[in-house]
């Protein structure tokens, strides 16, 4: 195969990955936003939230890849990175306004059998969508897709939290265990999307753009 054959297997494979992500998460909005409302539960609603963010990330990491072959793409690509970036920052304030929230009113993780099953389900899903992306990103040379891969990642840390928040609080009464898991993990989704706003997206020894 030569390398413009190559190049757009690539390209294919990730617009793949990106409709399975978008599908997942759109899904798991609605499961999470569902069962976080009929439980009361901010962080189950907080997760759901991440789910909408991330669907944004990777609907425009869909127009990147649409336009690969576009005589712009390196445009196109710092364009998407921004944008991934600016998505990382709305995360990051969210997450720290749910957790503050959180621990203001002393919001307990409530009993959630839908949402413990989602929260599961996406601790073993996302890291290997994560991987998959951040494969295809570094053989595209695309900071944007390695950045949107990030993201992906940060779901499977933030479905650990969740789950982490519920075990504990049941078994130990550590109501607060979920929200300050959530605080630490503010400013490393912050860096990511100062970092990508910055056009670093991609830790690939400069070879990406």
């Amino acid at each position: 195969m030569d390398a413009v054959t190559l190049r757009g297997a690539e390209v294919q494979k990730g617009l793949r990955l990106e409709y399975c992500n978008v599908g997942y998460n759109f899904l798991e909005a609605i499961i999470a936003l569902a069962s976080g409302g009929a439980a009361s539960s901010i962080a189950l609603i907080g997760f759901g939230v991440d789910s909408s963010i991330e669907t944004f990330s990777s609907l425009v990491m869909h127009w990147r890849l649409r336009h690969d072959d576009h005589p712009l793409r390196e445009s196109i690509e710092q364009t998407s990175l921004r944008w991934i970036g600016i998505s990382f920052l709305l995360l990051a304030a969210y997450v720290a306004y749910e957790s503050a929230a959180s621990l203001w009113t002393r919001e307990a993780p409530q009993r959630s059998i839908p949402g413990i099953l989602l929260a599961l389900a996406s601790f073993i899903i996302m890291p290997v969508m994560a991987r998959m992306k951040r494969r295809v990103g570094l053989n595209l040379n695309s900071a944007a897709m390695v950045a949107d891969s990030r993201q992906t990642q940060l779901c499977s840390y933030l479905s650990a939290i969740l789950l982490g928040g519920l075990v504990l609080n049941a078994v130990a009464g550590w109501w607060w265990a979920d929200p300050v898991a959530g605080l630490v993990m503010v400013p490393i989704i912050a860096r990511e999307g100062i970092q990508a706003l910055q056009g670093k997206g991609c830790d690939c020894h400069g070879s990406c753009g």
